[in-house]
């Protein structure tokens, strides 16, 4: 058997209250590797056509083969179903210490079936999943079920859980953890909630039971790894790469000085007052402690503390695509309410990114008069913005339009075109017209707008694996298909993103191959994200989203950008497409038959 693995999965079923156990299939596991890739085959053989909220969806909460050993940047779990917000196929990842400690009890995976009658969580130790009641659970914030839970089942129990939003079916509710990572895009949440289950409990066992097969290309795989991500040139650097010293965050100052920060729902491209909640300035203000997730040296988490009506708020933490989203998106550069905002979408368990996309959307059309100002809301107004993401966590007023997510809402209003969007789910922290790989990147993800797909700001403003010009749309398509497959692989392994800042293909080869037992090449591993990624439009086509799907808002094509190194252009999509699909061997967006049966999918 292939090393790394636990060799069994759950099947549960919450409408029978039953659980069984099998093994995957090495051949599934060769194929599609495990967090993600795997995730998505047990998706797509559950079938594209389920309605996302129904018992009838699989929710996947999936681990990888290096999941709970000491792989650098291991520690990362994938949650895999059919999204409620897109209808696409979506896979959403936490980082902090869950997935090991449910590799280390045992699972590779978890398949979720079902609805319960009543509330109920998942206990998972032992190699054993126990469903228990949750009635006195139902109704609390994710904070508060983290410590009931932990006060249950010990404090070397891992819980995820979702909280009033994922309970009222809020289509973009995220799943926590402990230390406030988040499950957060595509509502995977809100799936959950459907199924009446609050939470998971991981209680870790051996955790030296996974041992890699071959011990010394292990060693020698992995301290090449950690060579790179020390590396003092890499932005992963521990105490010393910008990842490291200002977290996520690093970047809200980098993207504003270029003209591709997105502010007042993108009608600008940069914003002067942005700085202020920008990671320097979180570090220099609020920062309590740099925290840091399973296997990793690069500690890009930040634990804050603010002070609000004279108490002290600590939690976890102002990443750059919430800061931006609940700040300078809406027209707030306020640092304390800016970064109580972020806490309440932890503690309802709500999507940071589209939650801000609907506040600044709700106050472009209270700005345009669409919406009155009695209903709306101001730019800047962010103890406004507070008081909404309240309402949209438990569908009060407007807040139950919104809690549709931004296309949905803005559709529902009259003015699909203020929703920044891309298959249902909102934009992230990057403006396309100032980084033109966004612009293909966000158009053709399988999962809607997205940057994680194919991260192409890694080469636009890092220079990895090489520079390429922000503003250069030639080449993107090629950049943004190379990034999307090997994300693919590395979601599936389950690694950190942010390792690909420091690592590339013939790493992550090496250390499959040492771990696992199965000689893989950097080519091989290209191929098998191309076969995910493939199997993810296929699903999505066979779903709804056929021909012409692949769009970016009319905002980007034809209002210019107004500031920054970006002045004057607009995204130039339909070259991109063009070269894109040619690359990928799609028609118009389609997976041909052919292209199917040349990766193994049929």
């Amino acid at each position: 058997m292939l090393k790394g693995y636990a060799h069994r999965l759950a099947k549960i079923d919450l409408s029978t209250g039953t659980v069984e156990y099998e093994a995957p299939k090495e051949e599934d596991l060769k194929k599609y590797i495990g967090g993600r890739g795997l995730g998505v085959k047990y998706v797509f053989e559950n079938g594209p056509g389920v309605d996302p909220l129904s018992p009838e969806n699989l929710l996947a909460v999936m681990t990888g083969p290096l999941t709970g050993t000491q792989a650098k940047m291991s520690g990362r779990l994938a949650v895999v179903t059919k999204s409620p917000l897109t209808g696409t196929v979506t896979d959403s990842h936490m980082g902090g210490w869950t997935a090991a400690k449910m590799k280390w009890a045992g699972f590779d995976g978890l398949l979720i079936k079902g609805a319960a009658e009543k509330p109920v969580y998942l206990l998972v130790q032992d190699g054993q999943v126990e469903i228990k009641d949750a009635s006195d659970l139902w109704g609390k914030t994710t904070h508060e079920t983290h410590e009931i839970l932990r006060k249950r089942h010990g404090e070397d129990a891992d819980v995820m859980a979702i909280g009033p939003a994922g309970e009222n079916l809020v289509k973009f509710a995220a799943w926590l953890n402990n230390d406030e990572r988040a499950s957060g895009r595509g509502g995977t949440g809100a799936v959950a909630g459907s199924k009446k289950l609050k939470a998971i409990v991981m209680v870790p066992g051996d955790k030296g039971v996974y041992q890699p097969a071959d011990k010394a290309a292990w060693h020698e795989a992995d301290q090449r790894a950690l060579a790179t991500i020390m590396d003092e040139n890499n932005v992963t650097a521990p105490r010393k790469g910008g990842l490291s010293v200002y977290g996520t965050n690093v970047l809200m100052n980098i993207t504003n000085s270029i003209g591709a920060l997105p502010t007042f729902n993108a009608q600008h491209t940069s914003w002067e007052p942005a700085g202020e909640v920008s990671g320097e300035a979180v570090r220099e203000h609020i920062l309590v402690k740099d925290n840091t997730c399973h296997a990793c040296p690069v500690a890009c988490k930040k634990m804050v503390e603010i002070h609000l009506n004279g108490k002290p708020i600590r939690f976890e933490s102002v990443e750059y695509e919430s800061a931006w989203s609940l700040g300078p998106d809406a027209g707030s550069a306020d640092r304390t309410w800016v970064s109580y905002a972020i806490y309440l979408c932890n503690a309802f368990g709500m999507d940071t990114i589209e939650a801000g996309n609907v506040i600044a959307s709700l106050m472009e059309a209270t700005e345009k008069g669409y919406v009155s100002e009695q209903e709306g809301l101001k730019f800047g107004d962010v103890q406004g913005e507070c008081q909404f993401l309240e309402m949209i966590a438990h569908r009060q007023g407007l807040g139950d339009k919104a809690a549709e997510g931004t296309a949905k809402f803005m559709k529902a209003i009259g003015h699909p075109e203020l929703a920044m969007e891309v298959k249902g789910q909102a934009i992230p922290a990057y403006d396309p017209r100032g980084l033109k790989g966004m612009g293909i990147a966000y158009a053709t993800s399988n999962r809607g707008a997205c940057h994680l797909r194919a991260y192409t700001p890694a080469s636009e403003l890092l220079g990895v694996p090489f520079k390429t010009d922000p503003i250069e749309w030639r080449g993107k398509a090629e950049l943004t298909k190379t990034f999307q497959d090997l994300s693919a692989f590395t979601d599936s392994m389950d690694l950190c993103k942010f390792s690909q800042f420091a690592e590339g293909p013939e790493e992550y080869a090496d250390q499959y191959t040492a771990y696992t037992g199965m000689k893989v090449t950097p080519d091989d591993i290209m191929k098998i994200g191309e076969r995910i990624y493939n199997l993810e439009r296929y699903f999505n086509n066979q779903a709804g989203w056929a021909e012409g799907s692949d769009y970016l808002p009319e905002r980007f094509l034809k209002e210019p950008s107004d500031s920054g190194g970006s002045k004057g252009q607009v995204t130039e999509l339909d070259e991109m497409l063009a070269e894109y699909y040619q690359l990928r061997g799609w028609k118009d967006g389609v997976v041909p038959e052919e292209k199917l049966k040349e990766l193994g999918i049929l």
